[in-house]
């Protein structure tokens, strides 16, 4: 494998502040491409439904599906299951159990009371009837992203989840499709990206449209759900990772390479930076990420 080369800047170094600033700097040319492409894809899959989705679909994901392909069968989940390796299985139905014991925990329960004056008054917990979870998988496979958003739905009460998960190439993802399984999924479509966004907002004639949409996402996916925000509850506008370690040279260089990793991955927008006045530290860091990522 390839040495990964990481970047580095010398705050003493004449550059530095120029430097500093164009990498903390927003991509606006960028974005507002963006902005124009999510926008037609949204209008589109609203004017055209199945048919426009199906386009994008096999478009983007490099497919050559029918509308009858999109969905996903249940049952496949269920199988996936039983097809992933043992220690993973465990791995996922202990994270579920331990999400849902956390979550059932937040629960809020309706309640009435009856003032001096005889007037009723209280709060009505209800929970939503269909929600879409929106799960990456295009450039990596996130399997704890369907347990930390379908689970917490599903000990609210909701009635229907709806899940989406790009399949490039037509691959579906093993530990994504058993984490549907295990928690409890009730539909699943192939479908990723703005126009699976636009789908669950406004509903095609195979998509149902939903009351809610979560998930994370890259640039595109994020964009849109801000765009349809209004027509289609959400959970967040969720940017660019970030994350800034500061270190003075005496923890562990596996540490922060983790930490560093785990922000990285989610996409190329993504902005991991390490601050330290110890040069050998950051040589130690460097070492161990490329160590840590596997060819």
């Amino acid at each position: 494998m390839e040495e990964i080369k990481l970047r580095r800047l010398d705050s003493t170094s004449a550059g530095f502040n120029a430097e500093f600033r164009t990498l903390l700097s927003p991509q606006d040319d960028q974005d507002a491409g963006v902005l124009a492409a999510v926008q037609n894809i949204i209008t589109d899959v609203r004017r055209r439904g199945d048919a426009a989705l199906l386009e994008y679909t096999n478009r983007f994901d490099r497919r050559k599906a029918t509308v009858a392909d999109l969905e996903i069968p249940v049952a496949a989940a269920a199988e996936s299951v039983s097809a992933i390796p043992a220690d993973l299985r465990r791995s996922l139905a202990d994270g579920a159990q331990r999400i849902r014991a956390y979550h059932d925990r937040q629960k809020q329960e309706s309640w009435t009371h009856q003032d001096a004056q005889g007037n009723t008054l209280g709060q009505q917990v209800t929970a939503l009837d269909r929600v879409g979870v929106y799960v990456p998988g295009g450039k990596a496979a996130y399997p704890s992203s369907v347990l930390m958003n379908v689970i917490p739905a599903k000990v609210a009460g909701v009635a229907e989840i709806i899940m989406v998960v790009p399949c490039p190439d037509d691959q579906r993802n093993p530990l994504v499709l058993a984490a549907a399984a295990i928690a409890g999924v009730d539909r699943i479509f192939s479908i990723g990206g703005a126009q699976a966004i636009a789908a669950l907002a406004y509903g095609t004639e195979t998509v149902p449209r939903v009351d809610k949409i979560t998930g994370p996402g890259n640039i595109y996916v994020a964009t849109a759900k801000r765009l349809v925000f209004g027509a289609v509850g959400i959970d967040m506008i969720a940017g660019p990772s970030e994350v800034l370690i500061i270190s003075d040279g005496s923890g562990s260089p596996d540490w922060a390479a983790m930490d560093l990793c785990a922000q990285a991955e989610h996409d190329e927008q993504a902005r991991p930076l390490l601050l330290s006045p110890d040069p050998a530290f950051l040589d130690a860091v460097a070492a161990s990420i490329n160590r840590l990522v596997p060819e």
